[in-house]
């Protein structure tokens, strides 16, 4: 498994090893140890989420706050979707600052969203099976939300041909500087 830092360096890419032939292939998506000495710290899953998306969708910036803070491992296993996280941590250096990588079912990249960070995709092909495993369980009460179109964040998000479809609460999501964030 390779890990890579990405220009925020709390956020990794997970490339997990491929072994493929003529019949297919076979990957190790998760690895506790290996994931865990890569992060410094022992992270536990306790949920799997999977969803479904159609071309040009974009979901998020989704996050949840203490006590239910979030950390996703996200993956694409059909498609392709170009995904987002953004620190939200007032007292870091890389506060509203985001990174994005393309995550497809042919490169088999995830990507590790830490606590304290807003997480969003936008689908890139027709539908994309989009998986993700969360640190904490899903709270309403909780539930933070950042605009996707922020200029203060300034996302290049990825000309899919349309406008971006989104749920009305991602529309209506306040701008960073009205955001509840944490600390």
């Amino acid at each position: 498994m390779k890990i890579t830092p990405t220009a925020l360096p709390e956020v990794l890419i997970v490339e997990p090893r491929v072994f493929g032939d003529a019949r297919g292939f076979f990957t190790e998506s998760w690895n506790e140890q290996t994931f865990n000495k890569a992060v410094g710290s022992a992270v536990r899953f306790v949920q799997d989420n999977h969803s479904r998306s159609a071309r040009g969708v974009l979901r998020g910036l989704h996050f949840q706050l203490p006590p239910h803070t979030q950390g996703k491992l996200v993956r694409v296993v059909s498609g392709a979707v170009f995904d987002v996280a953004v620190d939200l941590r007032r007292s870091s250096p890389n506060f509203g600052r985001w990174a994005g990588v393309e995550l497809t079912a042919e490169n088999q990249r995830q990507l590790w969203v830490p606590p304290g960070f807003a997480h969003g995709f936008m689908v890139l092909s027709e539908t994309a099976d989009f998986l993700y495993k969360t640190t904490d369980y899903y709270a309403p009460d909780c539930e933070g939300s950042v605009r996707w179109d922020d200029p203060a964040i300034g996302i290049t998000w990825p000309d899919v041909g349309t406008a971006p479809l989104l749920a009305e609460k991602d529309a209506k999501a306040p701008l960073l500087a009205d955001a509840k964030s944490f600390e």
